[in-house]
């Protein structure tokens, strides 16, 4: 099908949208007898036209206010990962903990924070890969070791986190093998703080606006959130006397990080512009945001109820663990739409970083 273009021209064009010289080449093969549609149509859907002479303002110039980065394509599985992982690790690393208890009372809990460690970290695997696409892309992040990468040292410490936790489960104050098993079980504590934080560290290395200005802070929510994440499923899994007030502990400690972390989080987000803090405050990831902070206050708040019956705890470890799933959400979407702010980008590196 031939268009004429530009008609009223000395020079009008006749094309077919392939304009293939058959002087010159054979038009034969699969697509061969494939008929395209006009030029103008197919640019018609790759262009955004302009509505309005583009006249970038003087006092705050960006590139005709065109995004200048790639929002991330990360899928959902991500931040459900960010979740799932940061609680195995933060099981890990207070099974570690209770280690150092020589009376033999926090076995039961020791034992439940291991094979919660493993059950969470090889979900959050899976998640990880099924990102990837291929389980052979993690396997080739396993061929070399690099300190500086937060994504390399990331799938080292997913595959050591785990593994160390099954010897930990399966030794660990039993057996001819106890010495190996506490010495594992250790090994996962430190290898699982690193799973619940490592995450932090990894988006807040990317150059997206809202993550890259709460560097210093995003570990600490991440790790925050992994230690009321793990606290408040054992409120709803478990119900144990002998290790209810450390978990209670352990519980109130995360949830009072966590609130007091995403507080600083948005104080440094809006450090150079309130611009970068914007997706915190508006549209649905502002009202995700604050929906985390509401939740993870009302668990916090139910937690320090009096006389906590089994179904308080329930009603807590429920809200927590919504609140810190609604957070990883938020802020992982909050940071694709900062991405897509020029002026946000632009004012951040300005300002240095």
């Amino acid at each position: 099908m031939s268009k004429t273009l530009h008609k009223n021209s000395v020079d009008p064009i006749t094309t077919d949208g392939r304009d293939i010289d058959t002087s010159i080449a054979e038009l034969s093969g699969e697509a061969g007898h494939q008929i395209a549609g006009p030029v103008d149509q197919h640019i018609a859907k790759l262009s955004q036209p302009w509505h309005a002479l583009p006249e970038p303002g003087r006092a705050d110039p960006t590139y005709y206010d065109r995004p200048v980065l790639r929002k991330p394509v990360w899928k959902p599985y991500i931040p459900l990962y960010y979740y799932v992982g940061g609680a195995a690790g933060a099981s890990l690393a207070l099974g570690a903990a209770a280690q150092f208890d020589g009376s033999r009372k926090l076995d039961g809990l020791v034992r439940r924070c291991h094979w919660t460690g493993i059950i969470g970290s090889s979900i959050g695997g899976v998640l990880l890969i099924a990102d990837l696409g291929r389980p052979e892309r993690f396997v080739m992040m396993l061929r070399v070791f690099r300190p500086t990468s937060p994504m390399n040292m990331g799938a080292w410490i997913l595959a050591v986190a785990p593994s160390a936790a099954i010897v930990a489960g399966l030794f660990a104050r039993r057996g001819p093998f106890q010495l190996l098993g506490e010495v594992a079980g250790y090994s996962s504590g430190v290898f699982g703080a690193a799973l619940a934080t490592y995450t932090g560290v990894l988006v807040s290395s990317s150059a997206v606006p809202l993550w890259q200005q709460g560097r210093h802070v995003m570990p600490l929510l991440f790790g925050a959130s992994a230690v009321a994440s793990a606290a408040s499923l054992f409120d709803i899994l478990f119900d144990d006397p002998n290790s209810a007030r450390i978990n209670l502990v352990f519980g109130l400690a995360g949830r009072v990080a966590e609130l007091a972390a995403a507080h600083r989080l948005e104080k440094q987000a809006s450090a150079v512009t309130s611009r970068v803090a914007d997706p915190l405050k508006h549209g649905w990831t502002g009202v995700a945001w604050r929906a985390a902070s509401v939740l993870t206050a009302a668990s916090l708040v139910t937690s320090l109820l009096p006389n906590r019956s089994r179904k308080t705890r329930i009603v807590a470890g429920a809200l927590g663990t919504a609140g810190s799933l609604v957070l990883r959400f938020a802020v992982h979407y909050a940071g694709v739409k900062s991405s897509q702010d020029p002026r946000a980008t632009f004012h951040v590196q300005r300002a240095g970083g």
